[in-house]
Order: C-alpha cells, then structure tokens, then sequence
C-alpha cells in the first residue's frame, strides 16, 4: 500500500497492490488442463474398489513386476501459450496415516521426463511406460492409514501453481501356499461352570477359503444361550514417534449354535471366508502398519453375559481380484 500526496486539500489517497504471484496466476492460471489415464494392456484385465474412503470407485489390478503404461494429455487452451519448466509422469507409492497428513510417506517413486523447460503452443499427448515396476506391498485402506499407488502427470510452472493430476490403481500379491499349516487346538474354561475344547482344521487360510472346526463341551454348567463365531481384524497404525493405534473391527457375527448345550455335545463349525473384506495378512508394512486376523468364539448366558477366546489365524492371496 502506498500514498498519492494531497492535491487541494483533498485526503491522500490510497492505492493496494495486488500480490504478484495473484497477477501472474490470472495471466498465466488456466492457459492449461492435464489428464492421465492407465492402459490396461488386456482387455480381460480385472478391476479392484479402491476402497472404504473412494466408495463405489474401481481401479485396474496390478502385481509385482508388472508393466504400467498409459497416456497424458496435456491440453493447450486455443491462442493461448504455455510456457512450462518440464512435464513429467511419476508412479509413486504413498502410505497415508488419514487422521494425521503430516505423516504422509512416500516409500517409493520413479519418473518419466515428458517435456524439457519450453513451451507448448497446442495440446499434446504423451504415451508412456514402466517397465517391470517393484509392487513390493499391497494397497490397503484402513481405518486409520492407507498405502496406495498412482502415477501422476505434472506440468511444472515457474509463475503459477504446477498442473497436475493422479490416477490410482489397485496392487494385489500372490502368495504360494504355505508348507506348515498346523491346526488349533485350545482348552478353555471357568473352573467348576464350563470347559470346552475347540479345534479348528488349520491355522492359515487363502482369502476364499473355509473355516472348518469342532467344538466339544466337556462341562457345562452355566446356562448357555447362543454360540457364535466371529472373525476379527486388527489394525495396529503407528507414525514413527513409538505410539501406535490399534483398531478392532468385527468383519462377521456367524452364529454356530442356538440353544443350550449339553455335556458332551459336539458342535460343528464351517465358515465360508468368501464375501468378507478380507486382506492378507501385512506385517510392519513400511515400518507404519500391520494387520492381523482372529477368529473369536463368543459364548452367550441367558444373562447376556459373554465368554469369548481368541486365536489369531494368517490370511494369504491364493488368486487376484
């Protein structure tokens, strides 16, 4: 702000000077739009939910070692120039902590030089391509952190914020099957009211798999009402600082008996993991996050009281989509 000095007794008056970067944004702000989309390669390629925080939007499957190719364009509004210090494509993979962006990290990144510094004076477009790119983890989307990959075009600008924009996609990992695969097997109780065995056939199981097990009441003397079988995951976030948040979501409620059993009764359990939102099983991913699974048997008294045990399972990939 300065002052124009008096004239004839008339107050100064006082001029504002819009910032320089406001000009320069009106001149140089708009002269441009860019977009960016994935090439699947195969026109059976499978499709993924991005997930719980892009409901109802999909994305393309990728996996280890995979090729990503695709076009950019950048789109040059008639009469206008665009004058640029670069435009590049970057595939970038980004572990979000969704309450905390400050946290944001991105493990890793590979760029593609498009354009050197210059100008454009019409719109163009770009086809582009990683070769056998390192999907080393999965994407993920949880209740309080996210790892996602998405490759991103921008036009770098001197004057003006830079023009960009991002598409995601979706990783998944095949697993082989695992060579151990013990089963579970657990004695539980309340002394003098209830003892019961429970065994389940293994301890690891693909994403589609069953859950097949027994449960043997060897005393009961509590009046039991229901019996149900729940499956549990377990989000354990953390933001490098030594404080993690841990997070239990019940994925199914799946009643496996009504009524009261009797000594010696033998009740049978096979639960279908198929149509759960289930994960693999992730350890430290990135040193942010892990995810673990359990399956909780849950009893029920005719008080409402509840006795429960948990038995942490592994979940693997067996097969993409």
């Amino acid at each position: 702000t300065f002052s124009l000095a008096p004239l004839g007794g008339l107050p100064p008056l006082r001029v504002r000077c819009a910032p320089a970067m406001s000009m320069l944004g009106g001149l140089f702000g708009s002269s441009c739009t860019v977009d960016i989309t994935l090439d699947p390669g195969d026109a059976n390629k499978k499709t993924a939910a991005l997930g719980r925080d892009r409901k109802g939007e999909k994305a393309y499957i990728y996996t280890d070692g995979e090729d990503v190719m695709g076009t950019a364009v950048v789109s040059v509004k008639p009469g206008k120039k665009l004058e640029h210090q670069g435009i590049k494509v970057e595939l970038i993979g980004q572990v979000d902590m969704i309450h905390d962006k400050s946290s944001s990290y991105d493990f890793f990144a590979i760029t593609k030089d498009l354009e050197p510094p210059g100008s454009l004076f019409e719109s163009k477009q770009y086809k582009w391509k990683f070769g056998a790119v390192d999907f080393a983890n999965e994407t993920y989307s949880g209740i309080n952190c996210r790892l996602r990959y998405f490759v991103r075009i921008s036009v770098i600008r001197n004057y003006a914020s830079n023009v960009v924009k991002e598409v995601d996609m979706v990783v998944q990992n095949l697993f082989p099957a695992p060579e151990l695969n013990n089963s579970l097997k657990m004695e539980v109780g309340i002394d003098e009211c209830l003892h019961l065995e429970f065994e389940y056939d293994k301890s690891k199981y693909h994403m589609k798999d069953v859950v097949v097990g027994k449960v043997y009441f060897l005393l009961v003397r509590i009046k039991i009402k229901h019996m149900e079988l729940n499956i549990i995951r377990r989000e354990i976030a953390g933001n490098g600082t030594g404080t993690n948040q841990t997070d239990n979501e019940t994925l199914t409620k799946f009643e496996i008996m009504d009524g009261a059993p009797v000594k010696d009764q033998c009740v049978p359990v096979r639960l279908y993991l198929t149509g759960f939102e289930l994960t693999p099983t992730y350890k430290n991913v990135q040193n942010k996050f892990s995810v673990k699974y359990f399956l909780n048997l849950v009893l029920v008294d005719e008080e409402e009281r509840r006795y429960f045990k948990q038995q942490e399972i592994f979940i693997w990939r067996k097969k993409v989509g």
